[in-house]
């Protein structure tokens, strides 16, 4: 065999080798382009959930705000009608003629006095002169009228010493009621 022969061997022996790399880097290439990809598309799917997941988070977030200002809207707006009524309330019973608020001192008057015994008794300025009327009755001895109180209806007492205190107003009785209707009331008016 020739030199050449020899070396058209090597070449075709190089060619033939650097043939069977080239495949060879071929099918890494592809390999590694494929698990590239694959990752990429992990990557991709991963980031998707998680911008899914933010995004559904927010609109939770976004969702409970505003189902609380609106709670709170509805809230203060019940409150403020409760309040409506309650001022109302108020005015109807101090709108009452004046009989009735002569039959109501007498009555809160006799209640003072199984409490208290006797003392100074205090109303407003439009009851003054029925409260007066009513301390000159034998039944209601013991009782002096008082400077007038800053109420709707009905009367402040003291007794005679100072120890006790007895509030028979309007105001009170009506935050009573108030307070033990007030469930009954706001089902009735806001269902």
């Amino acid at each position: 065999m020739g030199l050449e022969a020899v070396i058209s061997e090597i070449q075709q022996k190089g060619r033939n080798e650097a043939d069977r790399i080239r495949h060879d880097g071929e099918i890494e290439s592809e390999r590694i382009l494929r698990d590239a990809q694959q990752r990429s598309d992990e990557i991709k799917l991963q980031a998707e959930s998680d911008v899914t997941r933010q995004v559904e988070h927010v609109l939770a977030q976004e969702m409970s705000s505003a189902n609380l200002v609106t709670k709170r809207a509805t809230l203060n707006a019940e409150k403020e009608l409760l309040d409506q009524v309650y001022a109302a309330a108020l005015s109807a019973i101090r709108q009452e003629p004046a009989a009735f608020h002569e039959h109501a001192l007498r009555n809160l008057l006799a209640t003072a006095k199984t409490e208290i015994g006797g003392g100074r008794v205090r109303v407003n300025r439009t009851d003054l002169p029925v409260l007066e009327a009513l301390v000159r009755e034998p039944a209601f001895a013991g009782f002096t009228v008082g400077p007038p109180a800053e109420i709707e209806g009905g009367l402040l007492a003291e007794s005679t010493d100072g120890a006790f205190q007895v509030d028979h107003s309007y105001r009170t009785y009506l935050n009573r009621v108030w307070e033990s209707s007030l469930k009954d009331a706001s089902d009735l008016l806001f269902g």
